[in-house]
């Protein structure tokens, strides 16, 4: 879903049309609450919190404060309103937004340039960070919530992890039945969480309104000038209040850019740095004892002791929110991972009859859940995981930048003295919270950037691998012309229709060759059916099958699919009268080749990859359930092939 589309009628003039239009926005605006402001919205549980309590702590004074606060402003104001909402908000790919999408515009416009490769490595990259973030974010936000409830009573400090896995084993459980039924509780339950966090902050912000100086840039330069070390290093724990800033672009698809921003700038914002503010404001309203006290946990502490409990449970409600949109995040960027050639075909089931954006790939699920659990084993606590958290993130940032640059002179066509200098202020301000994060590597960062190795590694290893098979099945294939000729005189035909899958659209099939060499028949239609996955989110439905006739009965057909899309080749078929007129399923077969790699005394990348390849090769989804073919109409042939 892109801009709201509301059908105005013929008779209710402009008036009534304009104000359906701007109440349609304003409930998706609502719905985005719900969904794509969770993980930012949970960062003030423990950012503030971080910059004065984390591996390089704070004094709790006027300098410090002012200037945290301040930072935290002008972080959010640079990151998230002027780098993701007005600017990469606008590079939508058919009103799909995120890094592959972003990937996949730029790439249609480099085409086969000399630079076009980078941007897909960036890309490819930044994907892979985002699967040790979605990790960490479920592991950090969950386990922040529920230590809150050690401000309620000392004593529950020991059930804190029971409980956090506890909530986590159940979040991944509930994967496969979907979200239908508890999603229409998200947007009351977050809308009601950001009126919290405001009505919170102004109570304290009352109590001392000198902390409104804060927005003024002069106490985050004060700071940096007095104390110039531990304010670049506290960098590395602010960037912690604009995390969940890349799925605003994400889910710009489902939502539509105007609906977010009215959900941004009209209250999302308002109420985030609200909370901040008013977090400062309780620590320089208090005595020096009781401040130190409360720096540990400032967000709950906000609150009196007769409504702590309540907070703590909304917070955790609210986490467990934001837990399920990175979830879910992780199944969508996977499913277009797949489709664009870079992951290898996996189980997808769709936990909606009605909301087709609706998916779950139960090995990301178990894989999520796994590393989730370790997390929380590992680290014990929130703020360990805090350490581990920045550097995935400030890392996709970067990468962000650098395809933003790309996008300003390759697809906007900027002049380079127009698109330098800006890309160059969004470079300096991630770089800097990037390098702040690096000193925290040996402190838990190293896991996102191993998560990030290794989803990297097997990612080019199957792009390099697939692209390596197509290859060397193309040297062997026999002209599809060819074919038909020599097939004419060498093979009884039989009634029915038989579709042979290829993944190519030169040459002929090797299940076409072999069910030639060993069944001696042919079937009265033939056709050849590639699958071509587009640098779009969605192909229009005129042009969706493509169809060339070759002579005698054989067809060549390419089905077009955007990235975003489900390939059901039987859905794609139903009432289609093409290649000599329509499909019966009853009367089709599907022919299926699976290849078996053999080692090669000069092979195409090294042996250690060539292995990761035929594992990857050997572990996919057939095709048969890929494509959702009947099961009862496929047949499958075997080949061997040497990269």
């Amino acid at each position: 879903m892109t801009e709201a589309v509301v059908d105005t009628g013929h008779g209710g003039g402009h008036g009534n049309g304009g104000d359906r239009k701007v109440s349609a926005k304003v409930k998706l605006a609502a719905g985005a609450v719900g969904i794509v402001f969770g993980d930012i919205g949970t960062s003030p549980i423990y950012a503030f919190r971080e910059t004065f309590v984390g591996p390089h702590p704070l004094t709790l004074d006027n300098l410090h404060l002012l200037g945290v606060v301040s930072l935290i402003f002008w972080a959010m104001t640079f990151v998230v309103s002027l780098q993701y909402v007005a600017v990469l908000m606008r590079a939508d790919n058919k009103g799909q937004g995120g890094t592959l999408a972003l990937v996949a515009l730029i790439s249609s416009k480099l085409g086969r340039s000399n630079y076009g490769w980078v941007a897909v490595v960036l890309g490819v990259f930044a994907t892979s960070l985002f699967y040790g973030d979605s990790m960490i974010t479920p592991a950090i936000s969950v386990l922040s919530a529920v230590e809150g409830l050690t401000t309620v009573e000392a004593g529950l400090g020991e059930f804190v992890i029971p409980i956090a896995l506890t909530l986590l084993i159940a979040l991944f459980l509930l994967q496969r039945r979907g979200t239908s039924v508890i999603g229409k509780l998200f947007a009351p339950v977050m809308i009601t969480y950001f009126s919290v966090l405001g009505v919170l902050g102004i109570i304290h912000i009352f109590d001392h309104p000198a902390v409104l100086a804060a927005f003024n840039p002069w106490y985050a330069v004060q700071f940096f000038m007095t104390d110039k070390t531990l304010g670049f290093l506290a960098l590395g724990s602010v960037v912690l209040a604009v995390t969940g800033a890349e799925a605003l672009y994400t889910d710009m698809g489902h939502f539509g850019r105007g609906p977010l921003r009215i959900s941004w700038f009209g209250f999302v914002m308002p109420c985030l740095l609200l909370n901040y503010f008013g977090q400062a404001a309780m620590i320089l309203n208090m005595e020096a004892a009781a401040a130190a006290q409360a720096i540990q946990n400032p967000f709950f502490v906000m609150a009196s002791e007769a409504y702590r409990l309540p907070l703590v449970l909304l917070a955790t409600c609210a986490t467990f929110i934001a837990s399920q949109a990175v979830i879910s995040g992780a199944f969508s960027v996977t499913q277009q991972a797949i489709q664009l050639g870079f992951v290898p075909r996996l189980s997808i089931l769709h936990t909606s009859e009605t909301e087709h954006g609706q998916i779950y790939i139960p090995f990301v699920n178990w894989v999520l859940m796994i590393a989730v659990i370790l997390l929380v084993l590992t680290f014990r606590n929130s703020s360990n995981l805090a350490s581990a958290y920045g550097i995935a993130v400030t890392g996709a940032m970067v990468i962000d930048t650098c395809l933003m640059a790309v996008l300003f002179i390759a697809v906007w066509k900027w002049k380079a003295w127009q698109a330098i200098p800006i890309a160059g202020v969004f470079f300096m301000v991630d770089g800097g919270f990037f390098t702040a994060n690096l000193p925290k590597v040996p402190d838990g960062g190293w896991f996102p950037l191993l998560v990030g190795a290794i989803a990297f590694t097997f990612l080019t290893t199957w792009a390099r691998g697939r692209k390596l098979m197509r290859e060397r099945m193309s040297e062997v294939a026999l002209p599809i012309e060819i074919f038909a000729k020599s097939a004419r005189n060498s093979a009884s035909r039989v009634p029915g229709t038989a579709i042979f899958m290829a993944s190519n659209t030169g040459g002929v099939p090797s299940a076409l060759l072999h069910n030639i060499k060993h069944n001696k028949v042919l079937h009265e239609r033939v056709i050849i059916l590639t699958v071509a996955i587009a640098d779009v989110p969605y192909v229009d439905t005129d042009k969706r099958i493509e169809t060339h006739e070759v002579g005698d009965g054989i067809y060549r057909m390419i089905i077009h699919y955007g990235f975003m899309e489900e390939t059901d080749i039987p859905h794609a078929l139903k009432n289609c009268a093409v290649c000599g007129g329509k499909f019966d399923m009853m009367q089709t077969s599907f022919f299926l080749s699976r290849q078996t790699l053999l080692p090669s005394k000069n092979p195409g990348m090294p042996i250690w990859r060539e292995k990761i390849f035929a594992w990857m090769l050997r572990n996919a989804a057939t095709a048969m359930e890929f494509f959702r073919l009947p099961t009862n109409r496929v047949v499958e042939l075997g080949s061997q092939v040497e990269i």
